[in-house]
């Protein structure tokens, strides 16, 4: 037995390169985050790593740029073109989500200006001068993907867009995101506003270790009002991944013109093991996506 479990790491070595496979650990610098469920360390609580069997040859993607990721060891279990710069669409709501849940409370109340009501796009149908929580904004985003929302947060955050935005790029700096620029908080398209799915795995594997965005990004529908509920909104997660036979846990979808379709989310096997995938301009991002979990799952053991 040890034999066999001896060759498959030494073939699967020769297949992955492990030490330019490490996500998040390998370059971030060592910051104290804001808030205790973000540390880093809680990322690698077990010994189990993912062993490749050779026998199963990877499968052709069709999207511009993917990665998958154990989510446990950060070990990257599948890669394409994964440090090109492309359109990120409304993953890029992650980064938005990020700045919020370390600098403001959910249960802080803003106040729905002109600018954040008008914005274009996905929205939530926020009112001119609706009371509405922090919370249920963030539902917003994440959830329905609401650009209206992320514009609101951004204004109660940063007072405006554009500081908000110098927030977010710091973030990814420290981070590590080289290969990211922010330029708005919603993710509608501008020719520098742009990230690479290694980047997004970094930071998909980091902010899902909240527990606000686990439980949110699971979440297929939902109702939430304003602070006075006057103002019903309903929520409808786009994430098609979250009623397949598949047990994906939801992350985050993204569709422009300038990006296509695109999708990072969890999924978890019958044996508890979480993988993050990633994948950037595609002609059908919920197919590859599963064709990429159901591979992985195949041809990965962990011991």
């Amino acid at each position: 037995m040890l034999t066999s479990l001896l060759s498959l790491y030494i073939a699967s070595s020769l297949d992955l390169n492990l030490a330019n496979n490490l996500i998040i650990n390998d370059v971030v610098p060592n910051i104290e985050s804001k808030i205790a469920s973000f540390s880093l360390a809680s990322l690698d609580q077990n010994n189990f790593t993912p062993i490749k069997n050779p026998r199963y040859i990877s499968p052709i993607i069709d999207a511009r740029s993917s990665i998958v990721v154990d989510l446990s060891t950060g070990k990257i279990l599948y890669e394409k073109n994964k440090h090109q710069r492309l359109a990120i669409a409304s993953i890029t709501k992650l980064m938005t989500a990020l700045v919020i849940l370390e600098e403001n409370n959910l249960d802080e109340i803003t106040i729905v200006s002109t600018n954040a009501a008008n914005t274009e796009g996905s929205t939530m149908h926020l009112r001119i001068g609706e009371e509405i929580s922090i919370e249920n904004l963030l539902l917003g985003i994440i959830v329905n993907s609401a650009n209206d929302a992320a514009i609101s947060l951004a204004e109660h955050n940063a007072g405006t867009v554009e500081v908000f935005v110098e927030k977010m790029n710091k973030r990814a700096s420290e981070l590590g995101l080289i290969n990211s620029n922010f330029t708005n908080p919603t993710g509608l398209d501008d020719y520098h506003n742009y990230s690479s799915s290694y980047d997004i795995a970094k930071l998909g594997r980091f902010i899902y270790n909240n527990k606000f965005i686990q439980s949110t990004a699971e979440i297929k529908n939902i109702e939430v009002s304003s602070v006075t509920g006057d103002y019903i909104h309903y929520l409808e997660n786009t994430n098609e991944l979250l009623d397949s036979y598949l047990k994906v846990k939801g992350l985050k979808t993204g569709k422009t013109d300038k990006a296509g379709l695109c999708l990072t989310a969890i999924a978890e096997n019958n044996k508890g093991h979480e993988i993050l995938t990633v994948l950037l301009d595609s002609p059908a991002r919920f197919t590859e996506t599963k064709i990429l979990i159901d591979w992985i799952f195949k041809a990965y053991k962990w011991y």
